[in-house]
């Protein structure tokens, strides 16, 4: 896994890349808020690609319980890519509540992302 920060308006943003899946439970969605935090970095931006296609299919509950955990201790999230490729009305509903929070978003590019992030 690859952190990088950078800053956005006086705060530490950290972006989170690797090879493969790096959230595959409850443990993995925790450790990246850790490993960010260490950088003091309490917003993120994480890749589809990299989270498991379990935490995408709600009633596994992944996304549920690490999302929950994220919300209760502040951290926010922005996870980037292509979610038309799941046919679930009930992950678009998801998106669309979440996106509104404006603490877990869902959007298409990074650019999206650090512009999420740059409205508060």
């Amino acid at each position: 896994m690859e952190i990088t920060i950078f800053q956005l308006n006086d705060e530490n943003i950290a972006e989170v890349k690797g090879t493969g899946l790096l959230i595959n439970n409850l443990e993995d969605g925790l450790q990246i808020m850790v490993d960010c935090g260490a950088h003091e970095a309490y917003k993120a931006i994480i890749y589809q690609e990299n989270i498991t296609a379990d935490f995408f299919e709600l009633k596994t509950k992944l996304a549920g319980e690490i999302l929950q955990k994220y919300t209760q201790y502040s951290f926010d999230i922005a996870i980037v890519g292509d979610f038309s490729i799941y046919n679930s009305k009930s992950l678009a509903d998801f998106i669309y509540e979440s996106n509104k929070s404006k603490k877990i978003n869902f959007v298409g590019t990074r650019e999206e992302a650090i512009a999420r992030f740059s409205k508060r």
